[in-house]
């Protein structure tokens, strides 16, 4: 014989041994088969809304905003990390998991607030996709309905991996604003004196770092990732590549938001202006006069479209997952449409649908926003809650967290939750 193999178990590697050379084949695990989760969950949480947040909070705040978006850093990573865990080690979704452990009653209390709270979502993205479309002179019932037939057709593919390829590859447009800040050249020395200024005392600036704490962590990115590790049928040797693709996952999101909030603090935040920045096309006009009216549509419309885009196809996806688990119907993108999974593809369809019509139709948008923001404040805490919970219930010993990271995650848990909380008073106030 010219060469010996040996196979080892649960390994995924075989060793073929020539003479003296040993030939080593690539393991079934590569991380290019496990990674796509967690970038495009992160992806999705820069959508439309959170970009205007991160502007906002730019031109009002300057650089004092960078601090707390670095702090969000290791939040929303440990957040997102356990969502890894439960689903790869019980095969499980989240609504799934609440059904099983805490009831139905708790389980449809988790499922409708996000069900509502996903074509609250939904809306904001397709008004996004609309501002964009605006931009360039381009009627929104021509954008819309568009990227409703394009988000829907992804879906359809018939594999969980094509949709989350093209998710991350639609997603990775928001990377184009990188050239906004080489265009604006912020000072370094200005945004190091912003990192030592905390201007806690007030209101205004901790309403802000609050909205930026809603922005970040969203509850439907824990039900979509832990659906979507189990979609994807990752086991638990995948667990230590799926954190990698969580944290870097974790530093592109806020990135991006810090090169928002740079950009818009070195430009209108360095002349005081009180400029409004609500929409698309507020962000745009206001950076015209600092890179070109047309360099500014094309990298506000760039970023702004692909963040849309790619929150409304997790959303959506989330939604749909979420309640599909807790009514116990078939509920994967690796089935084509059939009769057991009809349930399914139809609610994740209507998803899209209601948001676009709504958008299309201006129908109370504005009282309908103010709600939803309401809506995940209040989500928030529940769906963290029962994050924290489930960990500690369902997962056996060996994958729980342990020792002084334990209590680290729990605290900053709690902190999200409580500004989740705080921001529901200034909501209702201004409703």
């Amino acid at each position: 014989m010219n060469g010996v193999v040996y196979l080892q178990p649960n390994v995924g590697k075989i060793h073929v041994l020539r003479g003296k050379r040993l030939l080593r084949k690539p393991a079934n695990h590569h991380w290019l088969k496990i990674w796509g989760p967690g970038l495009i969950v992160m992806l999705a949480d820069t959508d439309a809304g959170c970009l205007i947040t991160a502007a906002q909070s730019g031109a009002q705040w300057g650089y004092t905003m960078i601090l707390p978006q670095l702090l969000l850093i290791p939040i929303l990573y440990m957040a997102q990390e356990m969502t890894v865990r439960l689903g790869i080690v019980t095969h499980k979704g989240h609504g799934e998991l609440i059904r099983e452990n805490f009831g139905t009653g708790w389980a449809w209390l988790s499922a409708g607030t996000l069900a509502v709270s996903a074509i609250g979502a939904l809306l904001t993205e397709f008004i996004g996709v609309a501002g964009v479309g605006e931009l360039f002179g381009i009627s929104k019932w021509i954008t819309v309905p568009i990227a409703t037939i394009l988000l829907v057709g992804i879906a359809f593919s018939g594999s969980y991996r094509r949709v989350e390829r093209v998710g991350i590859g639609i997603g990775l447009a928001e990377l184009a604003f990188i050239i906004a800040v080489i265009m604006i050249r912020p000072s370094l020395s200005q945004m190091a004196q912003g990192l030592m200024i905390i201007p806690w005392r007030h209101s205004s600036y901790l309403y802000l770092v609050a909205a930026n704490v809603g922005a970040v962590v969203m509850p439907w990115m824990i039900f979509y990732q832990q659906g979507a590790v189990v979609d994807k049928k990752l086991n638990a040797d995948s667990i230590p590549k799926e954190r990698q693709d969580t944290f870097v996952g974790t530093l592109i999101t806020q990135g991006i938001m810090l090169i928002f909030v740079i950009v818009f603090a070195a430009t209108i935040g360095s002349n005081s202006s009180s400029e409004s920045l609500n929409s698309v096309g507020d962000l745009a006009s206001g950076l015209a006069p600092y890179i070109g009216s047309m360099s500014a549509k094309i990298l506000i419309g760039a970023s702004m479209l692909g963040g849309a885009l790619v929150a409304a196809l997790v959303v959506a996806l989330a939604g749909t997952w979420g309640i599909t688990e807790v009514l116990n119907w078939k509920h994967s993108l690796n089935e084509p449409l059939n009769r057991k999974t009809a349930g399914f593809y139809i609610m994740y369809t209507l998803a899209h649908v209601i948001g676009a019509v709504l958008v299309l139709a201006n129908f109370e948008l504005v009282n309908m926003a103010v709600a939803v923001e309401v809506m995940n404040a209040l989500l928030l805490p529940i769906v963290l809650g029962f994050l924290l919970v489930l960990e500690a219930k369902v997962l056996p010993p060996k994958y729980r967290m342990q020792g002084v990271y334990k209590w680290v995650v729990t605290l900053f848990c709690v902190i999200v939750m409580v500004f989740g909380i705080y921001m529901i008073g200034p909501i209702v106030n201004l409703w």
